[in-house]
């Protein structure tokens, strides 16, 4: 049999139907009945227990997993509305899933990672190649996930880690992770691939420093309150227009932070960019979804078109020369929801895509999100990456 992927979407109002519709064209792609895995990624229009219930039933419950994100990605088709469920399913004797689902990211992530770590392990297979992973855009903290993590797995098996946090459609008040039948937030959905396959992926921020370097002076763990020895949100208004600094969600989406990327990474970009999901309007405070120290150097920076567009070729450029003559068995993208509508008219967007994926994979089944957070190995290193996309192609 081999394997046999297909891809659907929808873009139905109502969750019965687009659950329905979305499976019925990925089982045509891939010219099979029913199914042995499915991914599936939706925006938060829709009632998400509704949508989870109609494409189990279509599906024949297969094992699930996925998650909300601002928006889904498809071959030539990038929709970020609030009515849109993609789905790929996945039909292989050559490719093996184990999955699962632990909550609890806000209260203790390191624990959470730990007992990711737990499961897997305890299942673990020779031929694992990879770890997917999406997790609560809102309540995850990289650093202290990935220390858990490492402790009970990846020290002892390392496995490149791919994947995305979940997004509601730029709202920032809860998103959604999909684990069978169950809709949950504040988790982690997990799935390990096995089986003789490799991966290519390439990974590319588009954001430039603007303004000089600032110091952090006052942390605590992964929220900053002051920077320079002013308040971090004080700091930030400098770079703000008065538009920005009244609608927080249009502010960090168009600014966002640079710090110095470790010696090892610098061959990929001088700097790793971070997000701002949240703000205490009280302490003067922001939040990213790593960890930080007092002295740390960072710079305030801003998206930058060109370097986007010629990130993307330089990303279309190492896939396939990773790939060689191998023709993928499908592709995930990873996406930051600052990298779409929010800098690109519709049409340049899907131009920019088209042009990536007729050198990528033209006619490849091709699944992907609009995220708060992305995660992708460079190097040997598991990574957390902001304003950056994570592409891997399996073949």
């Amino acid at each position: 049999m081999g394997t046999q992927v297909g891809v659907g979407i929808s873009h139905h109002r109502h969750p019965d139907t687009a659950g329905k519709m979305a499976v019925e064209q990925a089982l045509l792609q891939a010219a099979v009945e029913r199914p042995d895995f499915v991914l599936m990624f939706a925006t938060v229009g829709y009632n998400q227990q509704a949508l989870i219930n109609s494409v189990r039933s279509a599906t024949h419950r297969a094992p699930l997993i996925g998650c909300s994100g601002e928006g889904v990605i498809t071959l030539g088709e990038a929709d970020e509305s609030n009515f849109s469920v993609a789905v790929m399913i996945i039909c292989s004797d050559e490719l093996h899933w184990h999955h699962g689902v632990t909550t609890g990211l806000k209260e203790d992530a390191t624990q959470v990672g730990t007992n990711v770590g737990q499961a897997i392990k305890a299942q673990f297979a020779p031929d694992a190649r990879s770890l997917f992973l999406l997790a609560d855009g809102l309540t995850f903290n990289f650093d202290k996930f990935i220390q858990g993590l490492n402790h009970q797995l990846l020290n002892e098996y390392p496995l490149p880690v791919f994947g995305g946090l979940s997004a509601d459609n730029l709202a920032f008040k809860q998103t959604y992770q999909y684990y069978d039948d169950q809709v949950i937030s504040d988790g982690v959905v997990w799935a390990i691939l096995s089986g003789q396959v490799r991966l290519a992926w390439a990974i590319n921020h588009g954001c430039v420093p603007i303004g000089n370097k600032r110091i952090i002076t006052r942390c605590d763990g992964n929220i900053i309150y002051e920077i320079d020895h002013k308040p971090a949100v004080d700091i930030l208004q400098e770079y703000l227009t008065p538009n920005e600094i009244d609608h927080w969600e249009k502010a960090i989406l168009n600014l966002c932070l640079g710090f110095k990327a470790p010696e090892d990474m610098q061959n990929r970009d001088e700097y790793v960019i971070r997000f701002i999901p949240n703000k205490d309007d009280e302490t003067k405070s922001i939040q990213i979804q790593t960890e930080v120290t007092v002295g740390t150097e960072v710079w305030m920076t801003r998206r930058d078109h060109e370097k986007i567009k010629c990130g993307i070729q330089q990303m279309a450029m190492d896939i396939t020369t990773q790939l060689g003559n191998a023709v993928p068995k499908f592709i995930l993208q990873f996406d930051c929801s600052g990298r779409g509508k929010m800098v690109f008219r519709d049409h340049l967007k899907i131009d920019l895509l088209n042009d990536f994926q007729k050198q990528v994979g033209p006619n490849v089944p091709w699944l992907g999100l609009y995220t708060l957070g992305e995660i992708g190995p460079i190097g040997l290193r598991n990574c957390f990456h902001d304003y950056t996309a994570v592409v891997v192609a399996v073949y």
